[in-house]
């Protein structure tokens, strides 16, 4: 189980454009990583607009932001062209990524049990620690949230 002060777990997912990106090629910066179900669904793309809306601010505390969820690179690229996010959107199909940051559940809906995604945000330092922990986010108020993280 992950928790504050741990190593982030490394990883190399693909965004978007089919670009590989690693973790751990991003330290000596804060990162903010968050799981989504999809940035379809009215309450994730209320988040990634808050987040989307706080960008520059985000950018000056010295952190990358990284949506990471199973939904294909196809499917990231329309999102952030109908939203205008800026920030790295990955595809973890497998939910490899997504096991590992224990941002998900299983869920029974009638009668068949399935993976979900559970909303998460993941703060990790410059040295590629762990300092902050969100589960089951508010929509709303995130990015108030990750700002005061990031301000820590």
């Amino acid at each position: 189980m992950l928790k504050i002060g741990d190593m982030a777990p490394d990883f190399i997912l693909k965004n978007e454009n089919n670009e590989e990106i690693q973790l751990s090629l991003l330290r000596g910066k804060k990162v903010v990583l968050n799981f989504y179900p999809k940035y379809d669904f009215h309450c994730s793309a209320m988040e990634a607009c808050s987040v989307r809306d706080a960008y520059d601010d985000i950018l000056k505390l010295g952190a990358v932001v990284i949506g990471i969820s199973p939904a294909s690179g196809t499917f990231h690229d329309k999102i952030i062209l109908k939203y205008g996010l800026p920030f790295y959107m990955l595809a973890d199909p497998e939910m490899t990524v997504i096991k590992q940051y224990e941002s998900w559940t299983k869920k029974s809906v009638f009668g068949k049990i399935h993976d979900e995604i559970i909303r998460t945000t993941w703060i990790i330092d410059e040295e590629g620690r762990i300092t902050h922990f969100f589960l089951q986010v508010s929509p709303k108020n995130h990015a108030k949230e990750i700002l005061t993280a990031l301000s820590a």
